[in-house]
């Protein structure tokens, strides 16, 4: 149920009207009860403030932010539109959900119905001396946040569609997706030890899975006295024709509408998500670095930056707490291959850096530490390693520049006793 929720929320955050609706229903009904402190106090003991200082007032907060709110969301799609062309359209649901721009157009739009509805109601008598007070108070503090919102959200604005500021969101985003699979290796479930091919659920739509229901299968798998064999993890493509799970022990499932329940625990939609498949964030990742190695952009600062980013998350596979016990124990669920995981990450990178010796060598570089550093993911670093090794041969023409490349892979990979020492002061 927790996972569930979270997955809803997630989505919920991509939706740009959800803030800005609730923060115009807070402004109503602060506007609306500041009419209680009429009942509540004693007139002689507040201040006086006249109804045409307060009217007046709101106006002028009702002009400007109708007018702040107009620019903002102009600025905002400026931002995701620079940030579609200058890395990648699928970072796009990542930059939607930024908290701060949000809460900013939130703020804007909050404060102007707080102000319409202020004017209607003064301008309508429906506060005496008292509400007339609480209002003015609660027209500074609207104030003060509008005034330290805009000044945080000019800042942010300007970084929003920058490729340095996409690449950290990409990169934090696949870090929680790792992290969350490092504490749940298979979602909570167990390994499959089955050897019985059970029978196959299928889906009739097609699409990505997106989210796994691993409660509901769990309860569905007690209720029937099965096991249940997951076949896809989020982020597969799926179709009527592959199998979404496989139940084992099905005596007592022979309706339709009981094995359709189980179809029903598989989320899928036509978009891949950050949150529940690290594999779609090594995708992102890889499209931003090949994108600007691409001749029309030709920039291999940005891929080498993100190499970085790769480098930072495969190093974070390397489990620092023990996983979470098995939550559905009725439940098998493959682990994620690291194989896999590496594919997505350095392919591209290594195609279409080839012909540039400097990605070419930090390309090496990152992957020869990789190996050196954890002995669990050394494997299938030497198998990029010699691939990237093997590309850049084929691509670079200068004679000198493939025999830094060679020089470099030999550093890490010739020998158990290979060093990088004397590439140490070397980019």
């Amino acid at each position: 149920m927790r996972e569930r929720l979270r997955f809803l929320l997630s989505r919920l955050r991509e939706r740009l009207w959800i803030k800005p609706l609730f923060a115009c229903a807070l402004s109503v009904a602060g506007v609306l009860l500041a009419h209680l402190a009429d009942r509540m106090v004693v007139d002689g003991s507040v201040p006086e403030v006249t109804q045409a200082s307060v009217i007046e007032l709101l106006k002028i907060i009702a002009a400007g932010m109708l007018a702040v709110a107009t620019f903002a969301v102009a600025s905002m799609v400026s931002a995701y539109a620079s940030a579609g062309q200058i890395a990648t359209a699928r970072a796009f649901p990542l930059i939607v959900a930024d908290d701060v721009s949000q809460n900013a157009l939130s703020t804007f739009v909050g404060a102007f119905i707080f102000s319409v509805v202020g004017i209607s109601a003064a301008m309508n008598g429906y506060y005496g001396r008292a509400g007339r007070f609480t209002l003015f108070v609660l027209m500074v503090v609207v104030l003060v946040i509008v005034v330290l919102t805009f000044v945080r959200w000019v800042d942010r604005i300007a970084r929003l569609g920058r490729i340095g500021a996409i690449v950290d969101k990409v990169e934090r985003a696949t870090a929680a997706a790792l992290a969350r699979r490092l504490h749940q290796p298979r979602l909570g479930g167990v390994a499959d030890e089955s050897s019985v091919a059970g029978v196959a659920i299928h889906s009739d739509r097609i699409g990505y899975v997106q989210h796994i229901d691993m409660a509901r299968l769990q309860r569905l798998a007690a209720d029937h006295a099965i096991r249940v064999g997951v076949a896809v993890l989020p982020g597969a493509y799926v179709s009527p024709a592959r199998a979404l799970c496989r139940l084992h022990g099905t005596q007592a499932i022979d309706k339709a509408s009981a094995r359709a329940a189980f179809a029903q625990a598989f989320t899928i939609g036509s978009q891949r998500q950050f949150d529940g498949d690290p594999r779609f964030g090594m995708v992102v990742l890889a499209e931003i670095a090949g994108r600007a190695l691409s001749p029309g952009i030709n920039d291999p600062g940005t891929a080498i930056g993100v190499l970085g980013s790769l480098h930072r998350l495969f190093a974070g596979l390397a489990p620092e707490e023990a996983a979470e016990a098995p939550t559905c124990d009725l439940v098998a669920v493959p682990a994620l291959a690291l194989d896999e995981l590496f594919d997505d990450a350095f392919n591209a990178i290594a195609r279409d850096g080839a012909g540039i010796v400097e990605v070419a060598l930090r390309l090496q570089r990152h992957l020869g530490e990789l190996g050196r550093e954890h002995p669990a993911l050394r494997a299938d670093a030497r198998r990029h390693a010699d691939l990237a090794l093997r590309r850049a041969e084929r691509a670079l023409n200068f004679p000198d520049d493939i025999e830094r490349v060679r020089a470099r892979h030999a550093a890490y990979w010739s020998g158990p006793g290979s060093t990088a020492h004397h590439f140490r002061n070397t980019p």
